[in-house]
């Protein structure tokens, strides 16, 4: 089946980011094959695909964590193949596996996560008590997060990725293990991020995308098998996608 190329007629200046003819390997085996795909403010993109797919692979390589072997890749107007690091302190990630240090107290932490992320000294402690609040934290703000159940670990996440008030939000499988409740939650909340950055996030839940995004990538063995902002016969279309 052919790759699917981005047809949307995005303004080069208004991209946030910008991939043409990617590709990836580990161990001689592609893991990524001719990836394109263009992004911009405002927009919630869901990668939709079984795991093993690619899209934690594609995540990586948009957050400088992983190179890559061939292509172009842009994020914010930089070069991601010229300075990596760079790019790479302006966007927030939320890895699948949310690593936090469990001994320290919510606000400590946040306030660790603030100085890293470059906020100055006199903004740090307004930096956090905004974050308490927008990310609904303020009720747990006393615990260790060590003593929070699981949908408010993925709070304090989200919350030291938004820190540094990124352009770009990276969330990878950003629900999985949550329960019903937590769940909606957690979708409502990223819902209201999206107005003043672009936020990509990987799932292999079609509900998912259906209740957080604007716009589907269906990701299936490493490729692009289908680009839209239709979100209707979603199952469907994910169905015949992933199917060589």
């Amino acid at each position: 089946m052919r790759n699917i190329i981005c047809k949307f007629n995005y303004s080069m200046a208004n991209l946030t980011i910008n991939i043409e003819h990617l590709y990836k390997e580990i161990n001689h085996r592609r893991i990524l094959s001719d990836i394109s795909l263009q992004a911009r403010e405002g927009e919630v993109i869901g990668l939709l695909g079984p795991n093993g797919a690619g899209k934690s692979t594609l995540m990586k390589i948009i957050t400088g964590l992983w190179d890559f072997d061939g292509g172009k890749v842009e994020v914010l107007g930089n070069d991601m193949s010229v300075s990596p690091h760079a790019i790479a302190a302006k966007i927030g990630y939320l890895p699948e596996n949310n690593p936090l240090y469990e001994d320290m107290y919510i606000v400590q932490y946040l306030q660790f996560m603030a100085k890293i992320s470059g906020v100055p000294r006199p903004q740090r402690s307004e930096r956090v008590e905004q974050m308490l609040d927008r990310i609904g934290l303020r009720p747990e703000a006393d615990k260790r997060i060590r003593q929070l159940s699981k949908g408010y670990r993925q709070r304090v996440g989200l919350a030291q990725a938004l820190m540094g008030n990124p352009r770009l939000l990276i969330l990878d499988e950003p629900t999985t293990g949550l329960d019903i409740n937590q769940l909606e939650e957690i979708r409502e909340l990223i819902k209201t991020l999206s107005y003043d950055r672009t936020i990509i996030l990987s799932t292999h839940i079609l509900q998912e995308i259906t209740a957080v995004c604007s716009r589907v990538v269906i990701i299936s063995n490493g490729t692009i098998r289908d680009d839209s902002n239709d979100l209707s016969n979603l199952e469907q279309r994910f169905r015949e996608k992933t199917i060589d």
